[in-house]
């Protein structure tokens, strides 16, 4: 009778989302997923003219000019302007605004690179003229073109070296030469994109004379083979993957005279393992960059001269874990830049001039700043995000850079983020909670009057009304130490009955700094854990130790050994829960994607009986099959602590599993690689363990595309209402 049950709530779930559908609370997949109708209009991307007293709005291919003051619109280039040489309208998807406005950069046709559409064509418009000019004639798409702070040239990545073209006579030339599969110059590789955010690799100076870029040698880093197994003949893509305790690439940082095309090499120090994740111009005659040695404690940010082989440090961080790298924000023609550091114990904005001296410390301890958000010069003061006033939430405030006062400037409970204009004369806030969609207002500064809405989501908030769903509450559970609060979320079935028990999902992520538990809208994986809860079930998420912004040593207790307290936790939450009136603790599950896959691993190999069902996504399930930057920040090399690695391994846990198991991975996956899977589950089979497990045929770590993302999301349904 049980799985009776089971298998019409099944059906329930998923009944054809016609219209009747559509009139109801009930959720299903397809409507979360292959509809619209939850969908939300997204925060945009306002274009400032230079007295920002307008911007451009791109809407439908045509360029808008918007009046600040009354909204109104004024057409500036109808879409029929941008046409290629064939005739063919472009579909921009992005565009640059030369520093005088007089010419856009548009960006279209474009083409994934590993995460990102970092690949496409590119074309200059002429506002004056209304030319179209293209950024090459040569009919292939190219990476991170810019113009030059003149608007006169524009420069370009292909097949691994730099271009410039004269934009007025359309002559393009080469600025490197030596770019091949194994030489990468003005891009980046596998490992500093994924880990270091770094994707675009050249710099303009300020006087557009010269380009820095970097140059990477991977010629020593081993290859690793996905295979496409959908062919007669399996077909392989290899590329360089660098695994813990292996070599990276060398990197190296030079600079072009883009007259004489004469490149000078910038001697970075350090030593052949030295990481280099961060370069700009620091005027036009010298550059700065950030070098971290292999083990990420450290970094220097240092001064180099672009005409002579001069150096000197400015700044040291270190930590006796790891330090994190970031974006300084450069004050007052360079003279001045804004640190964040954790040597307080919090994440804080300190004040440093250009010799290396601290001239003082700009936030306050007590919670984890998340970001710096906007600098108005003119008034000396910056915008920082904080994780406060508990770390569920965020909320911005006002800092005096002269003398450290602050003042928070947004209230509402939840989640606030800030793009602040230029000048620092008008700001975009955003702003949801974790029941409520986004909203973006447009504020005049510093008084932060809203001036109108940008985006509402009116119709959304209607639609997720109508679901008649219970709020989402917050609360806190005890740590597996008996004494540490962790912060949890917790969605119920509609008409909960706090008196009975009820099955519950626990998700799952876990990592450093990486949070769950955020009083944020959550879009389509909310809404299915909600459709979840309309079936009887009740879904937590706890930020274990390590995972929330609640100080340095919250963050980073779980240093060298990865997973092991996390997945304490979380089987200690899971124990907690099924003492609760609600919880049913013969009926918990837990689930979770990449690092939460792994979470969801160790704890079901490592809580006995606690969890009746767990499902694994993309888990790592041995660190020495992860990459070299990510893994060594907090787990050092195989070498340099194999305990470490040897308790943090999944698969050496395999012989404690009691729970069904559902294992889904991608075969093209680049990120976590399919073969943590395999060999997990060559490790259940030789040890006689039941599991089930979904493999996606070429899908990467987002296992996302046509036909996957609802066959997931049907098979990540059926596990759970089978199974628990």
């Amino acid at each position: 009778m049980r799985r009776v049950l089971k298998i019409s709530a099944f059906s329930l779930v998923f009944a054809a989302s016609g219209a009747s559908a559509q009139t109801t609370a009930a959720l299903t997949v397809d409507r979360i997923f292959n509809s619209a109708e939850f969908r939300a209009e997204a925060s945009p991307t306002l274009h400032w003219l230079g007295n920002e007293a307008n911007y451009v709005d791109v809407r439908d291919g045509s360029f808008y000019t918007v009046d600040i003051g009354t909204g109104r619109r004024t057409l500036l280039v109808d879409a029929a302007a941008f046409t290629d040489g064939s005739g063919k309208r472009l579909d921009i998807e992005d565009l640059t605004w030369s520093d005088d406005r007089a010419r856009a950069l548009l960006f279209h046709r474009s083409e994934r690179v590993w995460r990102s559409n970092t690949r496409g064509r590119f074309h200059v418009f002429d506002v004056a003229t209304r030319r179209l000019i293209p950024v090459t004639s040569v009919d292939t798409a190219i990476m991170f073109a810019k113009l030059s702070p003149d608007g006169r040239h524009a420069a370009f990545v292909r097949n691994n070296n730099i271009y410039v073209t004269d934009l007025a006579s359309g002559q393009e030339r080469a600025l490197t030469h030596d770019g091949s599969p194994e030489i990468i110059n003005g891009t980046t590789d596998w490992v500093y994109e994924e880990e270091f955010g770094l994707r675009d690799a050249f710099r303009w100076s300020p006087d557009g004379k010269r380009i820095a870029f970097w140059r990477f040698d991977q010629s020593a880093v081993r290859p690793f083979s996905l295979i496409d197994e959908t062919t007669r003949y399996p077909a392989f893509t290899t590329f360089k993957y660098p695994k813990a305790g292996e070599r990276n690439a060398d990197v190296k940082i030079g600079v072009i005279d883009v007259g004489s095309g004469a490149t000078r090499w910038i001697n970075t120090g350090g030593d052949a393992s030295s990481y280099v994740p961060r370069m700009e111009w620091l005027g036009s005659d010298s550059v700065v960059f950030q070098r971290l040695p292999r083990k990420q404690n450290r970094v220097d940010v240092i001064a180099a001269s672009v005409t002579s082989d001069g150096s000197r440090l400015i700044l040291t961080d270190s930590d006796s874990a790891y330090v994190d790298v970031q974006d300084p924000v450069w004050l007052n023609d360079n003279g001045q830049f804004l640190w964040e550091s954790d040597r307080t114990g919090w994440r804080q904005v300190f004040l440093y001039d250009r010799s290396g001296r601290l001239v003082r410390q700009v936030t306050n301890d007590g919670s984890d700043v998340t970001g710096v958000v906007g600098v108005d010069e003119a008034r000396g003061e910056i915008y920082v995000q904080h994780a406060a006033p508990t770390p569920t939430q965020r909320q911005i405030f006002r800092y005096s850079l002269s003398s450290g006062r602050g003042t928070q400037v947004t209230s509402a409970r939840g989640w606030h983020s800030m793009t602040l204009s230029p000048n620092g004369r008008y700001a975009v806030m955003t702003h949801s909670d974790i029941n409520t969609p986004s909203v973006a207002t447009l504020v005049e500064m510093p008084s932060m009057r809203a001036v109108r809405g940008l985006v509402a989501n009116d119709s959304l908030k209607q639609r997720v009304a109508r679901l008649q769903l219970s709020p989402v509450t917050f609360f806190r559970v005890p740590a597996a130490d008996g004494t540490t609060m962790l912060d949890a979320y917790r969605i119920v079935p509609p008409q909960f009955d706090s008196t009975k028990k009820h099955p519950v999902l626990m998700y799952v992520y876990g990592g450093p700094a990486a949070p769950t538990v955020g009083d944020a809208w959550g879009g389509s994986r909310f809404l299915w854990h909600q459709m979840l809860a309309q079936q009887g079930y009740v879904v937590v998420s706890v930020d274990n130790r390590g995972a929330a912004m609640r100080g340095r040593n919250f963050r980073k207790m779980t240093q060298y050994r990865v997973g092991t307290l996390e997945s304490d936790d979380q089987i200690a939450a899971a124990r907690w829960i099924g003492r609760q009136s609600w919880g049913d603790a013969s009926r918990i599950g837990i689930w979770g994607w990449s690092g939460g896959g792994t979470m969801t691993l160790l704890s079901t190999t490592r809580g006995g009986n606690v969890f009746k069902a767990g499902l694994s996504v993309a888990p790592v399930t041995d660190w020495g099959l992860y990459d070299t930057i990510y893994t060594e920040r907090y787990m050092w090399t195989p070498e340099g602590n194999p305990e470490g690695y040897r308790a943090t391994a999944a698969l050496n846990h395999v012989d404690g599993l009691t729970a069904k198991l559902l294992l889904v991975h991608g075969t093209g996956d680049d990120n976590v690689h399919s073969q943590n899977t395999i060999q997990f589950a060559q490790k259940l089979q030789l040890a006689r363990k039941p599991f089930y497990m979904m493999l996606y045929p070429n899908k990467t770590h987002s296992i996302s595309g046509a036909g996957a993302t609802l066959h997931l999301y049907d098979t990540f349904t059926r596990f759970i209402l089978e199974s628990l």
